[in-house]
Order: structure tokens, then C-alpha cells, then sequence
């Protein structure tokens, strides 16, 4: 049996079969908008980071082969980078990429973000996929969902103003 667990809002993560873990979370707003808040620096420093931590560098050159590199700061100071490079960039479809954590010495995962939207509300499932099954199951272990959880309400409150105020998309 593959575990299903549900942090805040309508977030899901469930470990795939083999090295796979999928993040799934509907926000209210159209897919344009909900992508370009996870492409834009501008729009990415607003929501980015569990409750108390903010992005410090905030770096994304969004086409294939294009870097990206975010470090957030913690409450206390603490900071946690990570990067990797875009693979494929179909806007506003889906976005594939490396990740690397600062010090992860594993390896990277292979993430692919997709972003279906339906009567005006966009449905994100996020893939990564880790160079083991051990790997996957350590991710698991960190506060990464309590933090992804955290981030995705920050994201459906930014979505939420930008909807209200009509902000371009």
C-alpha cells in the first residue's frame, strides 16, 4: 500500500512505487497566473518558504538548460539552498528540473510540475523522482511537507490578491 498523507489545505503527498513522491494542490486561479507565480522571482519571493522562512536568492533562467538557485532564511538565520536546471519549459504547462539541496551529497531528483486548470481553478501535481528509494524515504522523513504545506497557503493567499486586485498575468 503507497501512503497518502494530507498537510493544510488540500495538499497531498503520496510515495510512488520506487524513488517517486508526488505533491498535489488545487489553488484558486487560472494556470497562467499559478505558473508564473512559481517562474517569477517577484512573484516567488512572496509566497516561497515555509511560515517564517523567506527567499534571500532568488535566481531562474526559465528556458531548457536555464539555472535556477533559491536560499531561504529561517527565523533564527538558518539558510537552505538549493538549484538545478530546467529541462523543458512549456508554458503555461509544465515545467521539468533538477533539484540539488545545498550539501546533498545523493545526488539530484528530476522534478516535473504540471498544471491542469479546470473552471478557473488550476490543479499542481509536482513529481520528483530520487536517485533511490532510501533517498525518497529520508525526504519524507524532513519537515518538507509541513513546508510545502505552508508555502502552498502562502501561494493561494498571494493568488487570492492578485486574483482580487486584477494584477497582470
Amino acid at each position: 500500500m503507497t501512503p497518502r498523507r494530507e498537510q493544510g489545505e488540500g495538499l497531498t503527498v503520496r510515495a510512488l512505487p520506487g524513488t517517486g513522491l508526488v505533491l498535489t494542490r488545487t489553488f484558486a486561479a487560472p494556470r497562467r497566473l499559478v505558473f508564473d507565480a512559481f517562474t517569477r522571482p517577484e512573484l516567488l519571493r512572496r509566497w516561497h518558504g515555509a511560515r517564517g522562512w523567506h527567499l534571500v536568492v532568488c535566481e531562474v533562467d526559465l528556458r531548457p538548460g536555464g539555472a535556477w538557485r533559491f536560499v531561504s532564511r529561517g527565523p533564527d538565520g538558518a539558510e537552505m539552498g538549493l538549484g538545478g536546471v530546467f529541462h523543458e519549459v512549456d508554458a503555461p504547462g509544465r515545467l521539468v528540473q533538477s533539484e540539488v539541496h545545498d550539501g546533498w551529497a545523493e545526488g539530484e531528483a528530476l522534478v516535473t510540475t504540471v498544471f491542469d486548470e479546470r473552471d478557473g481553478r488550476t490543479a499542481m501535481t509536482t513529481t520528483a523522482h530520487y536517485p533511490s528509494r532510501e533517498i525518497r524515504d529520508s525526504v519524507l522523513r524532513t519537515p518538507m511537507e509541513r513546508g510545502a504545506g505552508e508555502a502552498y497557503e502562502r501561494l493561494a493567499g498571494v493568488l487570492t490578491e492578485m486574483t482580487m486586485k486584477g494584477e497582470p498575468r
